[in-house]
């Protein structure tokens, strides 16, 4: 990775670590809607492929 000039290691490692934090957040409270995502592909895909 490049280095820019003006920023901090420590604060970018920070950033890196809570945006990450985040996303893990997001996929843990998206992870319920998996069953009925895949009842809903299952469905789509009965409808169109018979």
């Amino acid at each position: 990775m490049a280095r820019v000039g003006g920023r901090n290691l420590g604060m970018s490692w920070f950033a890196g670590i809570v945006c990450a934090g985040i996303v893990g957040a997001l996929v843990w409270l998206s992870l319920p809607m998996l069953p009925v995502l895949a009842q809903v592909a299952g469905d789509a895909l009965r409808t169109v492929f018979p």
